[in-house]
């Protein structure tokens, strides 16, 4: 079974380009992105707005699997325009794993319209994915994981490595004294669920015990406070962010002296919000995968 990833050079890429190297059912892997050549081999460039310049690598003979972690409302006008102009290309196509965003549920009720824009394209990007899948009659799953962190190979992500940039340069952090509950995901752990369901999707046709989404986080369900918390603990004795003092304010207050950001920047303003809010939940890794359970943070953070 031949293997190709899109969005190869994010960290979940790298982590599954690594696990699929590894993977005696897997007989190739090729991977898409813009980016460089890696430590893991060529990367090859792909764009989603020009379907007619994509050729397949591989014996176009073999069955294949698609892994994209690029933006799925981008996959799906690509993979439609496949399908009508150049079948010929993805004749072999046996299922797609894709990411999305745990943002289209926890989204959904956003006031500014950055994020209200944003949860209409993940939305409509996966109902036109399955009903493109359905029409090709091949397996489709798409992945909407929470808070995904974490380093693999050179690529770190841009979520937590911010948080841990902030506690490196400020002496104190204020935070709500009551925060919501994330489940944060490391970027091997998407990219091992990745290739387990790819894993299951082998078959030719619809793999209909499978769920169509699957929301996905990490194995521990923690409030914000302590996630921050224990990233600091997780760091080197010498690194500035263990130095950075959390200081707790009483909700209504804190939220109080966050609301003149409600002018600058709404999107910003409810960012601030959803720290009180529980965004957790989810289906936990380890679940999926079979494994043991993975205490946050899972090494190696950005």
């Amino acid at each position: 079974m031949q293997l190709h990833v899109f969005g190869a050079s994010t960290p979940t890429g790298f982590a599954l380009r690594e696990q699929a190297n590894r993977a005696t059912w897997v007989s190739e892997v090729f991977a898409y992105s813009r980016g460089p050549a890696d430590q893991l081999g060529p990367l090859f460039p792909v764009d989603f707005t020009d379907p007619g310049s994509f050729f397949p690598l591989g014996d176009p003979e073999y069955p294949a699997l698609w892994v994209s972690l690029g933006p799925i409302w981008l996959l799906a006008p690509f993979l439609k325009e496949l399908t009508e102009q150049f079948p010929d290309r993805i004749k072999n196509l046996r299922g797609i794993v894709a990411c999305s965003s745990s943002s289209v549920l926890t989204k959904r009720f956003a006031v500014n319209d950055f994020d209200r824009d944003l949860v209409q394209r993940l939305a409509s990007a996966e109902e036109r994915l399955h009903a493109i899948s359905l029409s090709l009659k091949i397996s489709c799953s798409i992945l909407q994981p929470t808070l995904i962190y974490g380093q693999a190979g050179s690529y770190c992500d841009r979520n937590l490595s911010k948080l841990l940039q902030l506690l490196r340069r400020l002496p104190c952090l204020p935070l709500p004294t009551e925060t919501g509950l994330r489940q944060p995901i490391h970027a091997s752990q998407l990219a091992a669920v990745a290739l387990r369901i790819a894993e299951q999707l082998r078959g030719s046709g619809c793999h209909p015990s499978l769920p169509e989404r699957i929301t996905l986080g990490g194995d521990t369900t923690l409030t914000y406070a302590a996630m921050i918390s224990a990233l600091q603990e997780a760091q080197p004795a010498t690194d500035p962010a263990r130095r950075c003092r959390l200081l707790p304010i009483p909700n209504r207050l804190f939220f109080s002296l966050a609301a003149p950001l409600l002018l600058r920047s709404p999107k910003a303003f409810e960012a601030v919000l959803r720290m009180g809010a529980n965004l957790s939940g989810f289906t936990p890794a380890h679940q999926l995968l079979g494994r043991e359970l993975q205490p946050f943070p899972v090494l190696p953070l950005a």
